[in-house]
């Protein structure tokens, strides 16, 4: 009885060093994005285009996330003006496009850039298309505008999808 006791005690002691941490829900894509000092900028257009909601969904989702310094180079005003009320609409479609249906992990890219013998497109929830390439051993993304995202962070896993986080914001036709 004694060692029972003295188990159940050594089991009580590593669950509470583990902070609580298995024991609590992963966090969903947006929650990731919440918790990101790098993504501020896209946490207030999601708000502002009240996606919240969705993105929190059941999903799974794939979010090409742009970073702060990404929206800094858009030019100057753009992010103001997609934030006003009036430009919900055109704010929806940009964010969207960043998004794909699907959990498409790195390794998923990949093998897709693989076996299209050096791109593959997605559809966006938008409803447009990205092509994602190698360059220089990098992973790509370009939109429909020709314009060019650098994949800098890979697999951010979440309870509804998955997180790359991309250095420029790429823009729907």
């Amino acid at each position: 009885m004694k060692q029972l006791i003295v188990m159940f005690a050594a089991v009580l002691a590593f669950t509470a060093g583990m902070n609580g941490q298995s024991w609590k829900a992963k966090k969903d894509v947006v929650d990731i994005a919440i918790g990101s000092e790098d993504h501020t900028t896209l946490v207030a257009a999601v708000k502002a285009a009240e996606l919240v909601s969705t993105l929190k969904g059941e999903g799974p989702f794939t979010i090409f996330a742009p970073t702060n310094a990404a929206f800094d180079d858009l030019p100057e005003g753009t992010v103001a003006s997609l934030l006003e009320p009036e430009n919900k609409e055109k704010l929806q479609a940009v964010l969207t496009y960043h998004v794909v249906a699907g959990k498409l992990m790195a390794k998923d890219v990949l093998a897709a850039i693989k076996s299209g013998k050096g791109s593959a497109t997605v559809s966006t929830v938008q409803g447009g298309e990205l092509t994602a390439y190698l360059k220089d051993g990098k992973v790509y993304l370009k939109d429909e505008n020709g314009n060019e995202s650098m994949v800098t962070a890979t697999d951010l896993s979440g309870s509804n999808g998955v997180i790359h986080v991309i250095n420029k914001v790429v823009l729907p036709k």
